[in-house]
Order: C-alpha cells, then sequence, then structure tokens
C-alpha cells in the first residue's frame, strides 16, 4: 500500500525543503504533510508507526540545517490555522504549537499581559519554542507554561501538567513527537508600558543581529557564564568562510550563506569553529541548531 493511500490532499512527495528553512539550503523531503485537523495529523503519525517511517518536525524552519542529500519519511508543517490559534482568558494564553512565537508575544503585550517581552525577536513557532525551551538572559518560555498537549510517536494523544513539565537551558521535558498546543500563565501589567519595554527590546536584539542575508538561528549554546559568539570572535574568526558559508561580522554565532552556499559548506564551517575555539580557548562548543 502506498503510503500517500488516503493522505493525497495534504501530502506531497519530493518537496524541496530549503524553501521553508530560513538558511534556505538543503535538498527534498521525501514526503511534506500539511495536515489540516488534529485528526489528520493522528492518521499520519500512526501510519507512519505503522510502517516504520521517520517523522519530523518542522516549524518554521529558523533553527534547522537540511543537508544537501534531503530528508528520508515524513516532514510535517502544522501551518493549517487549527494549529495557528491564539485565544486568550485573563492571564492565560492558550495557543497551538504553529502559532509563531512572535504573534503570541504581541498579543500578550497588546493584552496587558507580560512575561514574554523577553522572547521578542526570537524566530519560529510556539512549539520549536517549547521544545528547545526558547530564552534569554532576561528568562524564558517554559517559566511561563503550565499546561501542554502532545502527541506521541505511536499517535496517542497525551496531556502534560505542570507537575510533569521540565525546562532547562535550552532543553524541555516536551520531547514527545508533537506539541499540538500549550498554556501560558502571565502576569497583568499596563500594556502601553509593556509595548515600550517591548520596542526597546527589539531595537536591542536586532541591532545584535546579522541583516539581510540567508541565516537561521544561533548555532551554538552557550557555555555557563560565557557567550559562544564572544568565544568564536576572540578565537578570531569573524568572517573566516568555506564555500558559500561565512561566519557573521555583526555577530560571530551566526552564519551568513551566500548565493553559492550548499549544507555541506555549512556543516564544515561549523566543525572548523568547533574545532578552533576548543584548541584556541579550551572550551567545547555544544551545537544548538539542528541538522537533519
Amino acid at each position: 500500500m502506498s503510503f500517500m493511500k488516503e493522505f493525497e490532499r495534504f501530502v506531497r512527495q519530493a518537496e524541496p525543503l530549503a524553501m521553508h528553512t530560513w538558511f534556505q539550503l538543503g535538498g527534498p523531503a521525501e514526503y511534506f504533510a500539511e495536515p489540516e485537523t488534529v485528526d489528520d495529523l493522528v492518521a499520519l503519525v500512526r501510519r507512519a508507526h505503522e510502517e516504520d517511517m521517520p517523522v519530523r518536525l518542522l516549524g518554521r524552519g529558523s533553527n534547522i540545517l537540511v543537508r544537501d542529500e534531503g530528508v528520508a519519511g515524513v516532514v510535517v508543517s502544522l501551518s493549517s490555522s487549527t494549529f495557528r490559534r491564539i485565544d486568550v482568558q485573563g492571564t492565560t494564553i492558550h495557543a497551538g504549537a504553529g502559532a509563531r512565537l512572535g504573534r503570541i508575544v504581541t498579543t500578550a503585550v497588546h493584552r496587558g499581559l507580560a512575561g514574554l517581552e523577553e522572547l521578542v525577536a526570537i524566530p519560529g513557532t510556539l512549539g520549536g519554542a517549547l521544545h528547545g525551551n526558547a530564552g534569554t538572559q532576561g528568562g524564558d518560555i517554559g517559566q511561563w507554561t503550565t499546561k501542554a498537549t502532545v502527541l506521541n510517536d505511536t499517535g496517542e494523544v497525551l496531556e502534560r501538567d505542570h507537575d510533569e513539565l521540565d525546562f532547562a537551558y535550552r532543553h524541555s521535558s516536551l520531547d514527545e513527537l508533537v506539541i499540538l498546543d500549550a498554556r501560558l500563565e502571565l502576569e497583568e501589567d499596563d500594556p502601553a508600558h509593556l509595548a515600550k519595554r517591548l520596542q526597546k527590546l527589539w531595537i536591542v536584539r536586532k541591532a545584535k543581529q546579522p541583516m539581510g542575508h540567508q541565516c537561521a538561528g544561533c548555532i551554538f549554546k552557550n557555555p555557563e557564564g560565557m557567550y559562544a559568539g564572544e568565544l568564536i570572535e576572540q578565537a578570531g574568526l569573524k568572517g573566516t568562510r568555506i564555500g558559500g558559508a561565512v561566519v557573521s561580522d555583526r555577530h560571530a554565532n551566526f552564519i551568513i550563506a551566500e548565493p553559492e552556499c550548499t549544507s555541506q559548506d555549512v556543516l564544515r564551517l561549523i566543525e572548523v569553529i568547533r574545532n578552533q575555539v576548543e584548541q584556541r580557548m579550551e572550551i567545547e562548543l555544544e551545537q544548538e541548531i539542528d541538522v537533519w
């Protein structure tokens, strides 16, 4: 039986993934799915489980590097409005995992709900943010998350209450196949005050990041008490190039993909950075970006 049978409505074959990632690099997905409902998604995951076919979740592609040869199995995008809803009741935001993190942040601010402003300018979806516990020095999304609904790799929908959730630096216990939605409990504050704070944080963040180029989020995690970008700069690696991949002159923890760049160029540059920082600074950097 063909994997496509019964799923033709929302599954495509050989979908180029470059258009779905910030790096705009990499080969195609064997199958690319955009389920319209939770039932669609559950049926798809169960079929993949039965056929022992790998499934990956793709948010906005801001923390993903797809290899040049592409990805086997199914890549799922929660782009349907079903997975992007944002509901506000009192101090609680209930949002789908496909909702853009930036939209959730601005929605909270407009409603006079404080807590998420520190996440401004962090790209991606709520699901990706929860999975990697996105955050800054000022806080992370995990500290505001009180409940989540997930889907495991056998197609079972489960609820994760607050006492089952564990968040740490760029890590969370939400490691099931799919995060469907989550509840965030925030604090009341003056909308005008929050809007000014949000604007200030946005300007500061954007001033430090590369502009107008193909790049993803930070390549490496910050070692405890240090910044990966500063370590890379101190190692003299700003502007280092391999093929079409270049270490950003604006922020050394970003890699720019020039028009002729390949995923292999980026992978080779990542390895050079890791090796040089370890040799020169005696610190081993841990990769933050996911490589498919």
